[in-house]
């Protein structure tokens, strides 16, 4: 009874931590706009200034017209003083603030422990001329190749679940786990109860969960709970923090959890029942993911190491128990990578999916939840299809929210003018987040293709080449491909107006959604 009586507590304390965020993101607006009105009124000569400022910075932005700005255009053009007070406040990439600095430089100090293996780099580059390039651009950005690596593929949450809770018993060292969204039900109740028993063993358990993705579950108590228990909890970017800035939009998306530093999870899944199937909010949750064991498995370790310490603000290093001591042989290659705001305008998640595009020759197929996507990425997969390569996104049918359904389908049209072949997953909402290409190489991770993800959030993917998980991939995609339905022009054209009039407003503001 007192447990109910603490969640019920807690998730209200979620509730009035949001509302209260919220509140103050619209004070924020509303003396924007009084100040706006004010200057029209009483302050003529400061007015027509910023009058000639908005202008100013409209024309800055279409020179570098990136789809991300083009929606702060409309913003300031419907309201010249407040969309450019909003502009200013919020639009900007503030890549240089302290913040972005020490992200960065903790990430300068983990890729100098993940070490390339230059004799595995002149093996791939044989092997595989056709796509090296995308394996060359991450290495560049710092992300090493491995072999000696096996990969298994989950085509649905539950058995990628059950599988890591195995995994998670069997631990004899460490367990680290980051992970965007966690909810009280049975897969959480299922994992504290084993993290319980592997922390009364000696093992060392981090947690490191975002804030605004269990805002309903982490209270006083929980933390407390957790505590008692003896495993480290550390929530990543508190909402209330720098509401100013807002930089409560950047969120931890990643999604990885780490054993003995020989395996390693990640794909679409989070700590809560739809992921599982245990409970069916939008039909049945399709999600994937990727388990990795071998040498591999150590950037995952370090990725969570750089966030925990950023989350922390205390040094963690990369010491050597932290490595992998599997006894692995393994073909193939794989090359786990992250992204996130402050690597922008040069976020490695995009640049990966980008690459994956240009240089499929055959087939390319995208299985993504959101496809709000900015015009360089409809650019090129426009010129992928019309150069006959083989274009297939795979999207739900049953939705998690209606307006970004809604730009998924503003975007259907030029897409398929061009010869991309769209399919709506009919069984429920799909979660995956999977790209394949030419039967060589693939990506399966955290990354959707939205602005969120390639702008936004933190994420994490995991480029695959030369390995069976590939080929499982495909076989997966063709199989739901087979419980889609596949969308016509001809339908597309003949929606409802005022769909049609929603899908283009919100396509406008899709980039600030």
């Amino acid at each position: 009874m007192l447990k109910w009586k603490s969640l019920i507590k807690a998730k209200y304390y979620g509730i009035i931590r949001g509302v209260t965020v919220g509140i103050a993101f619209l004070l924020q607006i509303a003396i924007m706009v009084l100040l706006a009105m004010y200057l029209i009124k009483g302050a003529v000569i400061a007015y027509f200034v910023l009058e000639i400022l908005s202008v100013l910075t409209v024309y800055t932005l279409v020179n570098n017209a990136e789809s991300y700005k083009m929606g702060w255009i409309i913003i300031i053009l419907v309201l010249p003083l407040a969309g450019l007070f909003m502009y200013y406040q919020w639009g900007r990439r503030r890549t240089n603030t302290p913040y972005f600095k020490n992200f960065r430089k903790l990430e300068k100090h983990m890729h100098e422990a993940l070490i390339q293996d230059n004799n595995l780099v002149s093996e791939l580059e044989k092997k595989h001329p056709n796509k090296v390039q995308i394996s060359r651009y991450l290495r560049k950005e710092g992300f090493p190749i491995y072999n000696n690596t096996q990969v298994e593929y989950f085509d649905v949450g539950e058995k990628a679940i059950d599988s890591m809770m195995e995994d998670i018993k069997n631990a004899q060292k460490f367990i680290f786990m980051e992970y965007f969204i966690v909810n009280e039900g049975k897969v959480w109740d299922d994992l504290l109860e084993i993290l319980t028993q592997k922390a009364k063993e000696g093992v060392e358990i981090k947690l490191l969960f975002d804030d605004f993705g269990t805002l309903y579950i982490n209270d006083k108590y929980f933390r407390e709970d957790l505590r008692a228990r003896g495993i480290e909890l550390c929530i990543f970017n508190p909402i209330h923090h720098d509401i100013a800035r807002l930089s409560c939009n950047y969120r931890d998306h990643r999604k990885i959890t780490v054993v003995d530093g020989n395996i390693a999870y990640t794909g679409g899944f989070n700590l809560a029942d739809e992921y599982a199937n245990y409970t069916s909010p939008f039909g049945h949750w399709k999600d994937t993911s990727v388990r990795l064991y071998g040498e591999g498995v150590y950037s995952f370790t370090c990725f969570f190491l750089e966030m925990w310490q950023l989350s922390k603000k205390k040094e963690t290093p990369f010491e050597d128990k932290y490595k992998p001591t599997a006894n692995v042989k393994e073909d193939g290659y794989v090359q786990p990578f992250i992204g996130g705001p402050h690597r922008n305008p040069n976020n490695p998640v995009e640049g990966a999916y980008t690459r994956m595009i240009n240089k499929a020759r055959d087939y390319i197929y995208i299985t993504t939840p959101y496809l709000v996507l900015d015009l360089k990425m409809i650019e090129d997969l426009t010129s992928a299809a019309e150069s006959g390569v083989d274009v297939r996104i795979i999207v739900p049918a049953v939705y998690d929210k209606w307006y970004v359904y809604m730009v998924n389908v503003s975007n259907y049209g030029k897409l398929m003018k061009a010869g991309v072949r769209i399919f709506e997953y009919q069984p429920g909402f799909i979660h995956a987040k999977n790209v394949i290409s030419d039967d060589e190489c693939a990506i399966c991770g955290t990354i959707n293709t939205d602005y969120r993800s390639f702008y936004l959030h933190y994420e994490c993917g995991l480029f695959m080449n030369d390995i069976k998980a590939v080929l499982d991939m495909k076989e997966d995609f063709l199989d739901t491909q087979s419980k889609c339905k596949e969308m016509d022009l001809a339908t597309w054209y003949k929606r409802p107006v005022k769909d049609i009039i929603a899908q283009s407003f919100l396509r406008i503001l899709s980039p600030l959604l």
